[in-house]
């Protein structure tokens, strides 16, 4: 008798769980790092803008 593998359940309608088999291919980021940087951004683009004002 042959035994079944643990595979879970059967996906229906040819739908695949991919869950499974993700891959992470970029670089893992902190989301503090994300929003710290962008604060950053955001005052230098205002400094710049009033020491060097274009009009």
């Amino acid at each position: 008798m042959a035994e079944k593998k643990n595979e879970g359940f059967q996906s229906g309608a040819g739908l695949i769980r991919y869950f499974e088999e993700e891959e992470i291919n970029g670089p893992a980021l902190d989301p503090k790092l994300v929003i710290y940087l962008g604060i950053m951004v955001a005052v230098i683009v205002e400094l710049i803008s009033k020491f060097w004002p274009i009009t």
